[in-house]
């Protein structure tokens, strides 16, 4: 009875021209998203945070572990923010990333790319995609982090684009990709010691190159009057070449016949007979330069490589490389100048300079 009263008021209704539809709730709208999770940061029990568009919590202390981690500290909590929507205004209004700024740690910024990221410490104004040790993609309104890490061929730890930030404006003789195929001739070459001296050593020999060839722009010694004054008669091989064929050439300025003859060697390389490989060839340029770092102590007590990877310091690289004119007080500013451009690249890789910066 009380089935039929019910249809036949449905019908009333109907026939009235007032039926109301009865619409079940809808499920509730996603979360706001709690304050986003610091690298740095310390989280306690319960602390919740956000990440990549989710919420999480904390179930003990917990530093360092991206949600939703590896170990279960962290809770999930589901979606805020309102899904993947890119970020409109509100609270997506963070200044566009300017190179060159300087940002304190827990800045956020809005890159070229349209995506956030967060300064994990303070840094001069690198750049987010490259310099990873300093920027964290930041979830600003939902919108979830896409930008891949930069890759690094070869297993060297300095990849790409750091290169490319490195050396903005280079010749385009210079290569990644020849660099990356020298590394095989000196396999120890920053793969020596630990992640940090890697970096350094990395950096370090870098800056170095940096400094020899303006940026690596110039692949060619450019005093010319300099080319005839390379050639050590002495030798017993003389200079096959010619007398003026033994100039200043590559990332470390390659000179001399003897060390044309020496690194030929090694290498197994024609470079005294023929040197211009070295200008016209990106990988030999690069293995000339790797070779002298590795096994060629110059004017110092020992060579560049053992130097960063025992402790001695930057500043022995400095006096392998051109100690006798630089080190000693002999040109301060040439000094100075390796030295703040290694400090640029540390900062890059994400590591210390170390101690013993000078010569």
């Amino acid at each position: 009875m009380t089935r039929l009263r019910a249809l036949v008021a449905l019908a009333a209704l109907i026939v009235a021209g007032t039926f109301v539809a009865v619409i079940p709730p809808t499920a509730a709208s996603a979360a706001a998203c709690s304050a986003s999770w610091q690298a740095s940061a310390v989280y306690w029990g319960d602390a919740q945070v956000s990440h990549n568009g989710r919420n999480y919590r904390a179930k003990w202390w917990t530093q360092n572990e991206a949600p939703p981690g590896t170990t279960g500290v962290w809770e999930d909590l589901g979606a805020c923010g309102g899904g993947t929507t890119p970020p409109t205004g509100g609270t997506c209004n963070h200044p566009n990333w300017v190179a060159g700024t300087w940002y304190a740690a827990g800045a956020v910024v809005r890159y070229t790319n349209g995506l956030y990221y967060v300064a994990e410490h303070d840094n001069p104004g690198y750049d987010p995609v490259v310099s990873t040790w300093y920027w964290e993609p930041y979830t600003c309104g939902g919108q979830p982090p896409t930008t891949p890490p930069p890759t690094n061929p070869g297993g060297f730890v300095v990849t790409e684009a750091q290169f490319n930030q490195m050396f903005p404006g280079r010749n385009s003789f210079y290569t990644y990709s020849g660099l990356v195929a020298a590394l095989s001739a000196y396999p120890a070459f920053a793969k020596s010691g630990s992640a940090t001296v890697q970096r350094q050593e990395a950096a370090a020999f870098l800056a170095n190159v940096y400094h020899e060839t303006g940026g690596l722009v110039h692949i060619v010694e450019q005093n010319t009057a300099n080319y005839p004054h390379y050639c050590d008669p002495g030798q017993s091989y003389g200079c096959p070449a010619g007398q003026a064929a033994y100039y200043g050439r590559g990332p470390i300025q390659l000179s001399w016949n003897f060390n044309y003859n020496a690194a030929g060697i090694a290498l197994n390389l024609p470079l005294l007979t023929n040197p211009w490989l070295v200008q016209n060839d990106a990988a030999v340029a690069w293995k000339t330069g790797i070779w002298y770092w590795m096994t060629q102590n110059g004017p110092g007590t020992m060579t560049a490589h053992n130097a960063m990877v025992t402790g001695a310091g930057f500043g022995q690289t400095i006096r392998s490389i051109n100690g006798s004119i630089e080190c000693n007080g002999g040109n301060p500013a040439q000094v100075q100048s390796r030295v703040t451009r290694y400090q640029q690249f540390v900062g890059i890789l994400g590591v210390s300079a170390g101690a013993n910066l000078y010569c």
